[in-house]
């Protein structure tokens, strides 16, 4: 398969695990990191997938980050949105910072990847775009208000995307994962992580490649009429 997979945030977790995925399926994948060099030099170098650095919380360096992917491999025709990071904290105790630098980076840098690269999608009459959302997204959670927040617009933002795009033959979907097995939840304090995991009713974890396994889903020609979705993975920690 040639066609082209673009994976922000995708030398850790769940980016990883689509990354690789991805590749088993026969995509040509690329993917996008910031700040973690040696860890994306690592990852590129033993699975052969090129690596692009520049920070999605930037229009201008999006743009030139896709430009570059296009020249060198060809136009993205699949983006999976998954960059995103956590500042969590109580509201009353929240800074400005924490809040927008959650903004800017987990909805901003979705808006700044689509904005990318869906005018060569629209030209060509196809593409495949997953944005990674969260189950607390869809819930809530105390001490995320940036992030719940964040991830919740990416819903609104996928259903309105896919709308102005279902025409053009592309499909735009989100994934919501509950907690799952990363770097970014290994931080959790274990009473705190314990106290999740006995929320959920499957009673452990996600893995990355139980959520990348719906990316798959998602954006290969078996999904062509699903758009505008969101498909929870959250071992029953949330139902709608």
């Amino acid at each position: 398969m040639n066609r082209i997979a673009l994976v922000t945030g995708g030398v850790t977790g769940i980016g990883a695990a689509t990354s690789l995925a991805l590749k088993a399926a026969g995509y040509r994948v690329c993917v996008n990191y910031l700040g973690n060099e040696a860890g994306a030099e690592a990852f590129g170098r033993s699975n052969g997938i090129p690596t692009f650095a520049w920070d999605v919380a930037d229009f201008d360096a999006c743009a030139h980050g896709v430009a570059e992917v296009a020249a060198k491999l060809g136009p993205v025709e699949i983006l999976v949105n998954n960059a995103g990071i956590t500042r969590d904290s109580m509201l009353h105790k929240m800074t400005k910072e924490q809040w927008r630098s959650v903004i800017d980076i987990d909805l901003g840098g979705c808006f700044n990847m689509c904005r990318a690269v869906i005018e060569s999608m629209r030209e060509r009459n196809f593409g495949r775009i997953v944005n990674i959302s969260s189950v607390n997204g869809l819930m809530g959670q105390a001490g995320q208000t940036n992030y719940a927040a964040a991830k919740a617009g990416m819903i609104g933002f996928t259903k309105a995307l896919a709308l102005e795009s279902a025409p053009r033959g592309i499909t735009v979907n989100a994934i919501a994962p509950g907690y799952t097995k990363t770097d970014m939840v290994a931080t959790v304090r274990p009473d705190i992580l314990k106290m999740i995991v006995d929320a959920v009713p499957a009673r452990r974890l996600a893995l990355p490649e139980e959520i990348a396994r719906g990316a798959i889903f998602l954006v290969s020609d078996k999904a062509g009429f699903i758009t505008g979705e969101t498909l929870s993975i959250n071992g029953g920690r949330y139902m709608s």
